[in-house]
């Protein structure tokens, strides 16, 4: 079976990562203390983010449609809301899969805590940003 998806919301859910990442690091924010604990120059000329910009989309639109694709499927298993089983599904592979990651590269590259729990708390609300998208806008015939 092949999960129905809608790549409108999941092209939305890409742009929106890129919208709370630039929200989430900005110095106004926690780009200040996150650039100081990872040793990130923020003076270093705009040019040299370019490749990680491509990368953070291109990676930030397998995000998206892996949750668009997993929340297809549990809401077929599961049943009931397609925004419940969106917001279930992005919250358990964040657990599973990505702060359980960060937690473990973090630990054996002894960065600071406090950046592996600002970085995960990031991915959390990334996650959920897309589930709302994702959830509120399901693919046609599915609700």
């Amino acid at each position: 079976m092949v999960p129905e998806i809608n790549y409108w919301a999941v092209l939305i859910a890409t742009a929106s990562s890129m919208v709370v990442g630039s929200i989430w690091y900005s110095p106004k924010v926690f780009g200040t203390r996150w650039a100081k604990l990872a040793h990130v120059d923020m003076d270093r000329p705009g040019a040299t983010a370019v490749v990680p910009i491509v990368v953070t989309v291109l990676v930030s639109f397998i995000t998206a449609w892996v949750l668009a694709g997993a929340t297809a499927i549990a809401w077929h298993f599961y049943g009931g809301g397609f925004l419940i089983s969106a917001i279930a599904t992005a919250v358990a592979l964040w657990a599973g899969f990505t702060a359980a990651r960060f937690i473990t590269h973090d630990a054996f590259e002894g960065r600071p805590s406090s950046l592996t729990l600002m970085n995960i708390a990031h991915e959390v609300v990334t996650v959920l940003v897309m589930a709302l998208i994702i959830g509120l806008w399901p693919p046609a015939g599915t609700v």
